[in-house]
C-alpha cells in the first residue's frame, strides 16, 4: 500500500460528535469493514491495494472526517485527559502570570490553588507558567501574592481537546468542522 504516515483522520460518531484522531491504517480498516457511514472534507490520501482478477488495481480515498457506526461508537469523553502538551497549547505557550511566550521546555504546569493546600490536578485549576513565575508563586495562593491570572483556566470540550492535541497537523476542513463545536466564547481567534 502506498501512503504517508502523517495523515490524520477525524473520527466522529453517527451524531457528528468528534471522538478521536485516526491514522490512515485505522481509517482504511473502518472503510473496508463498511463502518464509515458518511464523510466530510477533502481526501486526506488515496491508498492503493492489490490487483483484482480483471487486472485493475484497487484504491480507497480516505476523507478528512469520517462518521462511523458499529459497536465502538462511543460518546465523546466527558473530561479530556489533562496533559502538559494540551495545556500548553490551550494557553498558547504563554505564561498566564507574566504574559510572555515560551518554548515547551521552558514551561511548567502550575496549580492555581496548590495541591498542597487542597487544590486538584484538573483543567479548571491549572495554567501554563514559566519556570520563573511558577517558582515565585510556589505553593502560595494568588491573594497572598502580587500576582494575577491573565485568563481563567477552563476544561476544553471534546472538539477543543482534539484540536489542541493535533494543532500542528490539523487540516483546514477538519478545523472548520471542530470550530463549529467549540464553546461560544472560544470560536473566534482560538487555535487559529
Amino acid at each position: 500500500m502506498e501512503a504517508t504516515m502523517e495523515a490524520r483522520i477525524l473520527r466522529l460518531n453517527l451524531a457528528g460528535q468528534p471522538l478521536e484522531w485516526l491514522n490512515w491504517q485505522e481509517a482504511a480498516c473502518l472503510y473496508v469493514r463498511e463502518l464509515v457511514t458518511w464523510s466530510l472534507g477533502g481526501v486526506v490520501q488515496r491508498v492503493h491495494g492489490g490487483i483484482n482478477c480483471h487486472g485493475e488495481r484497487s484504491s480507497l480515498d480516505l476523507a478528512a472526517i469520517i462518521a462511523c457506526g458499529g459497536e465502538r461508537m462511543a460518546r465523546p469523553r466527558r473530561r479530556p485527559p489533562l496533559t502538559n502538551r494540551a495545556l500548553f497549547f490551550r494557553d498558547r505557550h504563554t505564561c498566564l502570570y507574566c504574559g510572555s511566550g515560551f518554548r515547551t521546555s521552558e514551561l511548567t504546569r502550575d496549580h492555581v490553588h496548590p495541591v498542597s493546600r487542597g487544590g486538584r490536578d484538573v483543567w479548571e485549576n491549572v495554567v501554563t507558567a514559566c519556570r520563573r513565575c511558577n517558582q515565585h508563586k510556589g505553593n502560595r495562593l494568588l491573594q497572598d501574592l502580587d500576582m494575577d491570572l491573565l485568563a481563567l483556566p477552563f476544561c476544553p470540550n471534546a472538539a477543543e481537546y482534539l484540536a489542541l492535541i493535533n494543532s500542528e497537523r490539523i487540516r483546514g476542513d477538519q478545523m472548520e468542522f471542530l470550530r463549529g463545536q467549540f464553546s461560544s466564547g472560544r470560536r473566534e481567534g482560538w487555535l487559529v
